[in-house]
């Protein structure tokens, strides 16, 4: 007979191997199924984020920050260096290695918390008896025969399958000529010249990974405005920034075919005036966003289906139509964010067990790890406009602040938006190279519903970053910033 779980989640990325935890913490029986493999054909936990995404990324553009410093900005500090060379190969190296110590980490985390790792694809097959059937199919590896598929029951489901890298049609992607955003980490030698198509956060991320490197930056966005979820002096900020560092983006283009050869990648667009255009380069990323995994799950078994773009639907507790069957993270509404993921995860285990947690999800932070980092949370002045909300506005600059001027980093600014009438803190804007860190104070802040009087009132350490946070608070509570 099959064993029986009190939980299994179908997924091991952020959102999936979480709720795993929360839920063993909470005394339940565990299993996760999971069937992603790396480079070298191993069994890996951590999803898309810990072996494609948001981790890898991350090590590269830390990687690509630092060889720009030491080649562009340690001058300033008065530091000569001569002879400056890239080791690519190393590079890469180091960031393979992140990966396998956060993987890692997700398999002691499992073994700690007891965790069953059921390996291969998992799909419903049915449900009986009040507990939901679940098929594993491993493929057992490249050159290996199939093993026979393993049976297991569940009495909670949660699905966490993740999303996809979203394809052009006509456009094939081989990940050598033509990338998705997981053979963008593995290029083994810096392009002369990088196309990129999608002006979104994996787009301008890896375009700045490369441009640093030495590449020429060409990025492609079919979208007539910059960034247009962000707030509008976000985007003017960030277009002057960006631009500034030699990242070439064309607005509202319109794409035409693409062409990959032994010498390179012919692309074929019109731009924002109509005129015909030709991009030659020799590698091309495509990034227009991400699809939800939910393909070959075996929904209809259960009398469950997804919506027209593929996602499942889920109340606002991821509850789907079907009792004790969950959905977190990339396969349910909202954004496309691993730390939303990981928040759904405990949520959904916590009312598993009965307690009763909830999301606030206008308090969920959005980061763009470019150089500086773009970070916000809440509402823009934009969207504050079209509702019809009466607001304050407060902006502080980083470029008179002590901290940022001796670290040399005193691009952007903080806005801070609260109501006009209760000072309630409605959102917050942060172009900064501490913009993820600082965006967290904010996102705490409205998690309390706190006014941005009281921002200005805590006290925050001198000389520190956070102090630009601090006086765009006093900004808009009566124009009384300290420091301007």
């Amino acid at each position: 007979m099959p064993q029986t779980y009190d939980v299994v989640v179908i997924g091991a990325g952020p959102g999936g191997y979480i709720a795993a935890v929360r839920a063993a913490q909470l005394g339940f029986k565990v299993a996760c199924v999971e069937k992603w493999r790396n480079p070298k054909g191993e069994r890996a936990l951590g999803g898309t984020c810990l072996n494609v995404g948001c981790i890898p990324s991350k090590a590269l553009l830390g990687s690509s920050e630092e060889f720009e410093k030491v080649r562009h900005h340690l001058g300033e500090h008065g530091i000569a260096v001569e002879g400056v060379k890239l080791d690519l190969a190393k590079m890469l190296a180091r960031k393979d290695a992140i990966v396998s110590k956060m993987t890692k980490g997700v398999e002691f985390l499992f073994r700690k918390n007891k965790i069953a790792w059921l390996k291969g694809h998992g799909r419903f097959v049915g449900a009986e008896d009040g507990a939901f059937r679940i098929e594993v199919l491993d493929d057992a590896g490249e050159g290996a025969a199939a093993s026979a598929p393993q049976l297991v029951d569940a009495v909670n489901v949660i699905i966490a399958t993740g999303s996809k890298a979203r394809h052009l049609p006509g456009v094939p992607v081989d990940n050598q000529l033509v990338c998705d955003n997981e053979g963008a980490l593995a290029i083994p030698e810096v392009p002369k010249r990088l196309g990129v198509i999608g002006a979104g956060v994996i787009g301008l991320e890896l375009g700045s990974v490369w441009r640093r490197l030495g590449a020429e930056v060409t990025i492609l966005e079919a979208l007539p405005t910059f960034l247009g979820a962000t707030d509008g002096g976000v985007q003017k900020e960030a277009w002057k920034l960006l631009t500034k560092q030699g990242l070439k983006i064309h607005l509202g283009v319109k794409l035409g075919a693409v062409h990959a050869g032994k010498r390179g990648v012919k692309v074929e667009w019109t731009d924002d005036k109509g005129a015909a255009q030709v991009l030659e380069c020799d590698r091309l990323v495509v990034s227009v966003g991400r699809v939800p995994n939910t393909d070959g799950l075996g929904l209809e078994s259960i009398g469950l289906s997804v919506d027209e773009r593929g996602f499942i639907p889920v109340d606002d507790h991821c509850r789907t139509a079907v009792p004790n069957v969950w959905a977190v993270g990339d396969v349910v509404r909202g954004p496309m964010l691993a730390h939303k993921a990981e928040d759904e995860g405990v949520m959904v285990a916590e009312l598993i067990a009965g307690q009763k947690p909830h999301i606030d999800y206008n308090c969920i932070p959005w980061v763009i790890y470019t150089s500086p980092e773009i970070a916000w949370v809440g509402r823009t002045e934009e969207q504050l406009k079209a509702e019809g909300r009466a607001y304050k506005a407060g902006q502080f600059p980083f470029s008179i602040n002590g901290r940022a001027l001796g670290v040399g980093a005193p691009e952007g600014f903080v806005k801070v938006l609260a109501d006009a009438a209760t000072d309630e803190v409605l959102g917050v804007h942060v172009v900064s190279a501490a913009a993820s860190d600082l965006v967290a104070e904010a996102a705490l802040a409205m998690e309390f519903k706190a006014s941005a009087e009281d921002i200005g009132r805590v006290c925050h350490p001198h000389p520190s970053m956070s102090e630009v946070l601090r006086e765009a608070a006093l900004a808009a509570t009566d124009k009384r910033a300290l420091n301007m």
